[in-house]
């Protein structure tokens, strides 16, 4: 496991301070917010920590307040129900004393039923394509401190473009390679945290693609308004997964992506929408 990966690890193990009540430390970076992907992670591992059977099947997280990233944030889980196949939790994230995250997660015991899916898109090889910094290296000395430094997930985007590089009338669609950045323990919870992590990192950046616009621009202001995910099938964010996206709709200052997770052997394992702020400033 690399370094920035065990960070990522030790980030996602809350410290239980109470019953029900969990403690997320935050990253030594420079930041004007939390990131989205780190609450949702930090969330889905305190939900789970309370829910003895089930993996979790589904996530609706709404962004309430930009978090600050001086401070821990705390966690409060309400054990809505217990049932014979699905828990419920609801779980709160507050900083100085008001909430600026919040979830609803369902757990579900495995069972069998019917299966179908869409086939995986035919694409690279995650192996065959460039890593980021090898993408980024032309634009290194435009790009802020963060872009520099390692990450956790891996990314290999397919494609010519870029999400940080738009010009006006490109397509609202991205593909990239992605998986965590060496070998995870074997904890399902832990897996989801980490793909729910992930899998904020770049679908906003297809509401921006067909656009001229960037996030360090003055005249645009993005954020995530809410995110929801569900997991079909167990799979290993240390594994290769493909992450197909598309944006079919921005209007009213709010656009709309949708993702979704493929392993390598083609089956369809998660599924995502966010609506994001997408506004520009006169």
């Amino acid at each position: 496991m690399t370094e920035s990966l065990d960070f990522l690890v030790r980030l996602l193990d809350l410290e239980a301070i109470e019953v029900n009540i969990f403690r997320g430390e935050q990253p030594d970076e420079e930041r004007q917010r939390v990131f989205g992907g780190q609450v949702a992670g930090q969330a889905l591992m305190a939900a789970g920590r309370t829910v003895d059977n089930g993996l979790v099947h589904s996530l609706h997280c709404y962004f309430l307040r930009p978090g600050d990233p001086t401070v821990p944030i705390l966690y409060e889980v309400d054990r809505i129900r217990d049932g014979k196949s699905f828990s419920t939790r609801l779980v709160v994230a507050i900083q100085h004393g008001r909430a600026i995250f919040n979830m609803s997660a369902s757990f579900h015991v495995e069972e069998i039923g019917l299966d179908h899916q869409f086939p995986m898109p035919e694409v690279p090889e995650p192996e065959d394509l460039p890593t980021l910094p090898e993408r980024l290296a032309p634009w290194r000395d435009e790009l802020d401190e963060w872009f520099q430094r390692p990450h956790p997930i891996d990314q290999r985007f397919i494609g010519a473009g870029l999400p940080w590089k738009h010009s006006e009338g490109g397509e609202p669609f991205q593909r990239l390679w992605l998986r965590a950045d060496g070998t995870l323990p074997d904890d399902p919870l832990l897996h989801a945290a980490v793909i729910a992590y992930a899998s904020d990192l770049s679908l906003f950046d297809t509401i921006l693609a067909p656009h001229a616009v960037r996030w360090d621009d003055p005249n645009f202001m993005g954020a995530s308004l809410d995110h929801c995910m569900w997991f079909h099938r167990p799979c290993r964010p240390d594994e290769w997964l493909l992450y197909d996206s598309d944006s079919p709709i921005a209007a009213g200052a709010r656009g709309l992506a949708r993702g979704f997770l493929f392993d390598r052997s083609g089956r369809l394992c998660v599924s995502m929408v966010q609506e994001g702020l997408a506004r520009v400033i006169a």
